[in-house]
């Protein structure tokens, strides 16, 4: 039986808890505590009493938990048998965590799935030593970063993934845009994982994701990354996939030796302009349609190509447009369409510069040719067609010059 005079520990910032080795203490003995270390005294299991920072000595003055457990008839240096935990109060903040294997996630942006890897690193402090100790620490006789990186790292697998999946989804960016969005990235881990943490009387000071990445030789990233790639081509040169579907269409039956002008219609032209071709790829077929056009007699073609694709040209920029479309693609202006030919007219024109055609009068609102002269509301948008007064807006008869209301000019 040893009679212990000085109980203290010294050790490394890395360790959180740590156990005095000898159980044997006297009623004497003094148990010196760091400033930044409590030291909390268990007997059978139960933690009777925490010290701060200071000496303290070990007698049942100080201790009156202890003189209830046990009666000491040794008169001034009575033995007795206790624990002392030492906690480590100081801010840790260079603990490193990671993901030790990819983790799965779906790309909320474009639907695929992707493996990603994340690291960084945290920081914390005991705040509650009874909670850290009964709750984690247990019968360990040590408890360091080791530890911590061990009991939590299924806890920083499971929330880094819910957590990056919830932002991502809720932010709407892509997997490949996350590393711009690192610092609110970060706060929001803080937030999860620092309420679990909590529970065994640690508090997460900081918590930082120094990186997201994926690895480079997986297929779905590859893949992934050609596919951006080539739609930021597309995006520089003005195309969309349709349209390079398209002109690759166009492209190989003008190539085909066969010449055959329906397969290059049916297939180029007409499937480019049901999905709206943008101002390079007009330009491109205007000028395969116009060299057909001259050898049309050579190819002998019974039907003019424009009629055969349904086209036609736009009044303010000549861009060949389907017949189906409401905007021109290249400079924006509405189509109105003549009713005897069909070809585009300005808005405000009384007659087709075609076919001479007399047109009814536009729609004020929407510019939609109005067939039938007495309707009161235009059948495209809704428009009022009544003449009002523009002062005061009261209806008008149509030969009226003055407001009977306000008197103004019409």
């Amino acid at each position: 039986m040893a009679i212990v005079e000085v109980v203290k520990y010294n050790g490394t910032p890395d360790v959180f808890a740590w156990k005095y080795p000898d159980e044997e203490l006297g009623t004497w003995t003094q148990l010196i505590v760091n400033e930044s270390q409590e030291a909390i005294l268990f007997k059978g299991g139960k933690a009777l009493d925490v010290f701060g920072s200071g000496r303290h000595t070990l007698s049942t003055a100080n201790i009156p938990i202890l003189s209830n457990l046990m009666k000491l008839p040794f008169g001034g240096k009575s033995p007795f048998t206790a624990e002392v935990w030492y906690v480590n109060k100081v801010n840790s903040l260079d603990i490193k965590w990671g993901t030790a294997s990819p983790i799965q996630l779906q790309d909320p942006k474009y639907g695929v799935f992707v493996p990603v890897r994340s690291f960084g690193q945290f920081g914390i402090q005991i705040v509650d030593s009874k909670s850290f100790l009964v709750k984690l620490v247990g019968t360990l006789p040590m408890f360091d970063k080791e530890n911590v990186l061990k009991y939590f790292r299924s806890l920083f697998i499971t929330k880094v993934k819910d957590g990056i999946s919830s932002y991502l989804v809720h932010k709407q960016i892509g997997i490949l845009e996350i590393n711009a969005y690192l610092d609110e990235l970060s706060s929001f881990m803080l937030e999860r994982i620092g309420i679990v943490m909590s529970e065994y009387g640690i508090k997460l000071v900081n918590f930082y994701i120094n990186d997201v990445n994926m690895p480079e030789d997986d297929p779905a990233v590859q893949h992934l990354k050609a596919t951006l790639s080539k739609k930021a081509e597309m995006n520089i040169i003005g195309y969309t996939y349709q349209q390079s579907r398209s002109y690759d269409t166009l492209e190989g039956a003008v190539n085909n030796e066969s010449g055959d002008l329906s397969g290059l219609m049916g297939a180029g032209i007409g499937m480019g302009m049901g999905v709206g071709l943008a101002a390079p790829m007009g330009n491109a077929i205007r000028s395969v349609t116009q060299e057909l056009a001259l050898d049309a007699s050579k190819q002998e073609v019974p039907v003019s190509i424009l009629e055969k694709v349904n086209t036609i040209s736009c009044a303010e920029c000549q861009t060949l447009l389907n017949k189906e479309m409401k905007f021109c693609f290249d400079c924006g202006k509405k189509l109105v369409l003549c009713p005897n030919c069909q070809n585009d007219i300005h808005e405000g024109q009384e007659k087709c510069l075609i076919c001479n055609h007399d047109l009814p009068r536009p729609c004020p609102n929407c510019a939609t040719l109005l067939k039938d002269q007495a309707l009161k509301f235009c059948p495209e948008c809704g428009f009022s067609l009544l003449r009002v007064c523009i002062e005061c807006g009261v209806q008008l008869d149509k030969s009226t010059k003055f407001c009977p209301e306000c008197g103004v000019k019409q």
